[in-house]
């Protein structure tokens, strides 16, 4: 039988089930997204001794909770922020290509995902150089119900390059389209 594993092993927080992640952590994260963001380059870095895939995988672990942290908590500016301006994305609505595009469907699906009395979580979470693959899930805090689950892969260079390639499968099944009540709890 294969040994089961803790896919948050070596990360800051783990984010595999609701509330794990004290106040103090969750602050912490959110300062670390900006800082990630702020480092992003327009021109996506060539893989080299310099920059290699060894280090862009590290980059990407960092990153990961703090990309948790800012769904958990409406932060549509970090989550953007997140992204490439060249950004392809593929997902059943799709293709949609460049950031803009994407982010302004995307906006509802994060509204969905952090509206009040519901918390996402990310069972599986796995890293290879440039790519972050994940499974998550959103469970109503109340009722306990799964309202969306999904996967993505994101190619994604390191902070200096962003994700510039994501792909995903979500299933909805409470809403598709957030309401203007809900939108009004993403940051923009």
């Amino acid at each position: 039988m294969t040994k089961r594993t803790n896919y948050y092993n070596n990360l800051s927080a783990d984010y595999s089930k609701p509330r794990l992640i004290s106040d103090e952590l969750r602050v912490g994260l959110l300062s670390n997204g900006e800082k990630y963001i702020s480092l992003y380059e327009q021109k996506l870095p060539e893989i080299t001794s310099e920059y290699s895939l060894a280090q862009i995988e590290q980059e990407n672990r960092e990153w990961w909770p703090s990309h948790c942290e800012a769904l958990r908590q409406g932060r549509g500016d970090l989550l953007a922020g997140e992204y490439a301006n060249s950004l392809v994305y593929f997902c059943a609505d799709g293709p949609f290509y460049s950031k803009t595009v994407a982010v302004n469907r995307e906006v509802h699906w994060w509204a969905i995902l952090a509206q009040p009395g519901v918390t996402m979580a990310w069972p599986i979470v796995m890293f290879n150089g440039e790519v972050v693959y994940s499974e998550w899930n959103c469970t109503d805090d109340i009722t306990k119900e799964i309202i969306a689950k999904g996967n993505q892969t994101f190619l994604r260079r390191g902070h200096r390059g962003a994700c510039y390639f994501k792909s995903e499968q979500l299933n909805f099944y409470r809403d598709v389209y957030a309401s203007d009540e809900l939108l009004h709890w993403i940051r923009r």
